[in-house]
């Protein structure tokens, strides 16, 4: 079984250690098969990842890439698993000797073993490796038991517009996204999101492949607009998305009305999109539209709904999704592992359909 799933940030990362151990209970693989680095039993499926890079950034010298390290340290079970975010048992000296240096921005706290990340990997970038040939040096510290690639090797960095007549704009009319995210929590009415160079952005080497040679795509329940979105966006993705012959299934990141994680309310509503289980899976549309309008550019076969929305599901159907309503609430990995099994079971059904 190979699958491959678009993620980014917390809500990726909880979404695929949840998909990595369903896929060990599903297809375990046999007695030799080495366990992931956090004790997973070894799977048999081929699972990839293609993380969201619009997040990323230069800062104080060094590049981050923020989704990608997030996916990296909890499939490593090295992460901050109480802040959701950065390494586990992390030290923040030298953060504070560079803000006593006035470099970087004091407001964004770079851990100590997280910088020895980012130094890594810069150096490796300024020998001349490419962002996803250092995501392999890196992934192959740890046994991870799934393969992560970033989406481009570009760099697609976010930028957000906004009104700098606002005071808290103080006269800018864009902001990095990390600044709009970490230092203003997403206040700042966001008037749109741009990527920097995705013009001449393109898939990074094997991720096309990975989409084409699927058995099961996966969008994880990570923000539609910056995370989710930025990889759509990339050139070439969305046309390899409509091309191949794997379903296409989603999971919606919001319940009830409400985002499950983080501000992607705020990143919604800069782009017209309700905050709603259902108008998210509009958003980015039914794959089936494209059988009767060549220029329709839907992505979706299917789409979990929590079971507070499950009111959606006839009318997604209706509309060319298939949908079911599911516990979208990821506590621990039991039920982590189980909403990738709906995921697995809603793709099932649909290539059985086929």
């Amino acid at each position: 079984m190979k699958v491959t799933v678009l993620a980014g940030g917390v809500g990726g990362a909880r979404f695929v250690r949840g998909l990595r151990e369903e896929c060990a209970r599903r297809w375990p693989a046999g007695p030799d098969g080495t366990p992931a680095a956090d004790g997973t039993p070894a799977s048999s499926a081929d699972v990839t990842v293609v993380v969201n890079t619009g997040d990323d950034l230069w800062l104080a010298g060094v590049r981050l890439m923020p989704d990608f390290d997030s996916l990296l340290y909890a499939l490593a079970g090295v992460n901050d698993a109480e802040r959701g975010w950065g390494r586990a048992g992390e030290s923040e000296r030298v953060a504070a000797e560079l803000r006593e240096w006035g470099v970087g921005w004091p407001w964004f706290t770079l851990g100590d073993l997280d910088l020895g990340t980012h130094l890594a990997r810069t150096s490796w970038l300024r020998e001349g490796l490419t962002p996803s040939q250092v995501g392999e040096r890196l992934q192959g510290r740890w046994q991870l038991g799934v393969r992560l690639i970033p989406a481009t090797d570009a760099e697609v960095d976010t930028h957000v517009r906004i009104d700098p007549s606002l005071p808290e704009a103080e006269g800018r009319d864009e902001l990095h996204f990390q600044e709009w995210w970490t230092r203003h929590r997403a206040a700042i009415p966001a008037l749109a999101f741009e990527q920097r160079n995705l013009g001449a952005a393109r898939p990074a080497p094997r991720v096309e492949d990975a989409i084409a040679d699927a058995d099961v795509v996966l969008l994880a329940p990570s923000n539609p607009v910056v995370s989710i979105g930025t990889i759509l966006a990339i050139p070439g993705m969305r046309e390899a998305l409509s091309a191949t012959a794997a379903p296409v299934v989603g999971v919606s990141p919001v319940i009830g009305g409400q985002v499950v994680r983080g501000m992607a309310d705020a990143c919604l509503t800069a782009i017209g999109v309700e905050t709603d289980a259902a108008a998210v899976a509009r958003h980015y549309g039914a794959r089936r539209a494209a059988d009767v309008d060549p220029a329709a550019t839907g992505l979706l076969d299917g789409w979990l709904v929590d079971e507070a929305d499950a009111a959606a599901v006839p009318a997604l159907e209706a509309g060319g999704i298939a949908a079911a309503s599911v516990p979208l609430w990821m506590r621990d990995l039991d039920t982590s592992a189980a909403l990738a099994g709906d995921a697995l079971d809603l793709a099932e059904r649909l290539r059985t359909a086929r």
